[in-house]
């Protein structure tokens, strides 16, 4: 590929491993061989050259950690992350807050979608996620399957902006990705009747454009997502549900909202302002924290 015949700069829409799928800039795609830890990521900016395929410096990157401490780097330069909840199957305890932290650390738009309007039960999800997250990000009550609001949600992407959607498996991620870009095609998995849980459809993270402008990351199933590169005195500036709290300052400039005296956090769980389970969320997300801190010292 000469330099003065096709363009050398594109952007990675998928990763198979040992080679990317590149839109180029001419609008030319192809797949282009790296090696198996690379680092290159969908959403990645990239110039081609003889000696191989470099990334451009990126915003926006996600990461998650997962139970084992193990690192992911999901996609980059994004704008937006649409965390897909639904009452069945229902969420891990504190995945929602971990995959809020995660984006506001990274620079990303949090957003909140509960699937499956036809659900009875979606109603009153959707009120508590409003309670619950409201202060930090929009939250849309949408339907894949008959197109219940996906018209705010074209609209909000219409915008330019590139999200990604991430949820556990069985949410109907792929089905709210079909929905709204319906040349994707992306098989539709099924809950398990024991378990209640979905399985992974998706394999490999993909970068698609959407009918009406903006862009979006499909990418495989998790149950778990920890947050990266944050310290443990930088948490609560990120945990959902604090903003009002931290208004008032606390006593010490130090504060863990733990149990400190004069904590304004620990003031607004006394008075309800803010549930004591969303707090209980947040001890337990610091003491990880502290844990892989500590680990990383040594001690």
């Amino acid at each position: 590929m000469g330099s003065g015949q096709r363009s050398t700069r594109g952007t990675v829409v998928a990763h198979f491993g040992i080679a990317v799928s590149v839109r180029f800039d001419d609008e030319t795609q192809r797949p282009v061989d790296v090696r198996r830890n690379s680092g290159h990521l969908v959403g990645d900016r990239v110039e081609w050259s003889p000696q191989g395929l470099k990334s451009l410096p990126a915003t926006g990157v996600l990461r998650r950690r997962d139970k084992h401490g193990r690192i992911h780097s999901i996609a980059s330069n994004l704008d937006v992350l649409g965390v897909v909840l639904a009452v069945r199957p229902p969420s891990p305890v504190g995945f929602v807050d971990r995959a809020i932290v995660a984006a506001r650390a990274a620079g990303i738009e949090p957003m909140l979608i509960v699937n499956k309007a036809d659900l009875a039960e979606s109603a009153h999800l959707h009120e508590q996620t409003l309670a619950d997250y409201g202060s930090c990000g929009r939250v849309f009550l949408v339907g894949a399957h008959r197109g219940e609001g996906l018209d705010r949600l074209r609209e909000f992407f219409a915008a330019g902006r590139r999200g990604v959607f991430i949820g556990t498996s069985g949410v109907g991620k792929s089905s709210l990705l079909n929905a709204i870009c319906p040349d994707v095609d992306l098989e539709v998995g099924d809950l398990n009747a024991s378990t209640g849980l979905g399985r992974h459809v998706t394999t490999t993270a993909t970068l698609h454009r959407l009918p009406g402008g903006g862009e979006l990351v499909d990418t495989p199933g998790f149950r778990d997502f920890g947050p990266v590169a944050i310290s443990p005195r930088d948490l609560a500036q990120h945990f959902p549900g604090f903003e009002p709290s931290l208004e008032e300052p606390c006593r010490f400039n130090d504060c863990s909202h733990r149990s400190e005296p004069g904590c304004s956090v620990l003031a607004a769980v006394r008075s309800g302002a803010l549930a004591e389970s969303r707090h209980a969320t947040y001890l337990q997300l610091l003491a990880e924290l502290d844990a892989i801190e500590k680990d990383a010292r040594g001690y």
